[in-house]
């Protein structure tokens, strides 16, 4: 059986303690935690962002114990620091204008680029890695998830707020994510070779500089063996993260075998597809999707008991049967928006919502200062 390797980049908010506002700290952050983390924290667009990386993971427990040094480093780090880090998609009440951006060749080339499209993005996601046999077969795989893709964010939903508002949706952090060009659910590709000519006219003609700046939900990665989800909201808990990779790696490993042994999946139009996009960002876990073989709405629930009886014959190989079966405490308590919501309903304060993601975030982690 191939080896579906995991690696996981998770995008942090950083947060002052007085305001719990996003702060633009990320540097006192990358030089604090120098020592233990350099090789993985990152800078991203905005300097109230931190993107922390795992390195190739073998199996899904490799990846939760090296997810969960990493933070325990990220969050003591920051607390040396005076400052907190958070998960989550967006930040409750924080304003983009006020936010400032990094300085660097990249950010201010796509800022040139965009404008405040760019400057308004101020969101933050959970993007995996699983490993492919090779570019041909991923662009295979890739044609076949695109339908799982809304099942898999419905799990992440954690964006219900935006700027002081109570979106109405679960996860408002798509419909900010859909200014940029390249976004959404990719198309389908008949062939590795259809699908590298794509990127070559667009490199060709000046559209972009690298398939890097295609911002699909879910792509063959550029330039490793890989596929990556990019799709999710950054989760509050070690436990949600690590739950969404491993769905994700035993779909991979799925539809791999089922192509092994030359069955596949009926593809569905892209049109559809977003359909069952947007169902599961305006309401994530209480969505009905549409069941397109039935031509029907189906309470999300089903589909979740369909997904993990399509993947039963993989989770024990993998070795990951119970990070999966998460899926089913996450829907008993709800999605971190499900929660943010109650903590707001509750108390009628965004801060208080802030102080919850935060505590979400540092659960089941160790450190010295526990204060939040």
């Amino acid at each position: 059986m191939h080896q579906f390797t995991i690696g996981i980049e998770e995008e942090y908010q950083i947060i002052d303690v007085e305001s719990r506002d996003l702060i633009s700290h990320v540097s006192k952050i990358i030089e604090g935690g120098k020592a233990v983390l350099s090789e993985n924290l990152k800078h991203e667009m905005h300097e109230s962002m931190i993107e922390m990386e795992t390195g190739i993971c073998q199996n899904i427990q490799e990846a939760k114990a090296e997810l969960t040094n990493l933070r325990s480093h990220l969050i003591k780090t920051a607390h040396e620091q005076g400052l907190r880090v958070s998960g989550g998609g967006t930040h409750p009440f924080s304003n983009w204008e006020h936010n400032t951006i990094t300085n660097g060749e990249r950010y201010n080339k796509i800022v040139d680029d965009m404008g405040d499209v760019a400057r308004g993005n101020l969101i933050f996601g959970l993007h995996v890695h699983i490993g492919i046999p090779n570019r041909e077969e991923g662009v295979r795989i890739q044609n076949v998830m695109r339908y799982f893709l809304p099942h898999v964010y419905a799990l992440s939903t954690n964006s219900p707020f935006w700027i002081g508002r109570n979106t109405g949706f679960k996860s408002y952090r798509q419909e900010i994510f859909v200014k940029f060009p390249r976004t959404g659910i990719p198309s389908f590709f008949n062939s590795l070779a259809e699908f590298d000519s794509y990127v070559d006219l667009l490199v060709k003609t000046g559209t972009i500089d690298n398939a890097k700046k295609i911002w699909w939900d879910l792509r063959v990665h550029p330039f490793y063996p890989t596929i990556e989800f990019r799709i999710c909201d950054m989760p509050l808990r070690i436990d949600e993260t690590v739950c969404l990779a491993a769905i994700m790696q035993s779909l991979v490993a799925k539809i791999y075998k089922l192509h092994q042994q030359n069955l596949s999946f009926r593809s569905y139009r892209r049109l559809l597809l977003n359909e069952n996009k947007w169902r599961a960002s305006k309401s994530g876990i209480d969505a009905h999707l549409i069941d397109f073989g039935k031509e029907e709405s189906v309470p999300y629930p089903d589909l979740l008991k369909e997904l993990l009886e399509f993947i039963d014959d993989v989770v024990d190989d993998l070795g990951c049967r119970k990070e999966v079966d998460y899926a089913w405490t996450i829907l008993e308590n709800g999605t971190g928006a499900d929660r943010q919501l109650k903590v707001f309903n509750e108390t009628g304060d965004l801060t208080k919502v802030v102080d919850y993601m935060i505590s979400e975030t540092e659960y089941g982690i160790t450190h010295s200062e526990t204060a939040l």
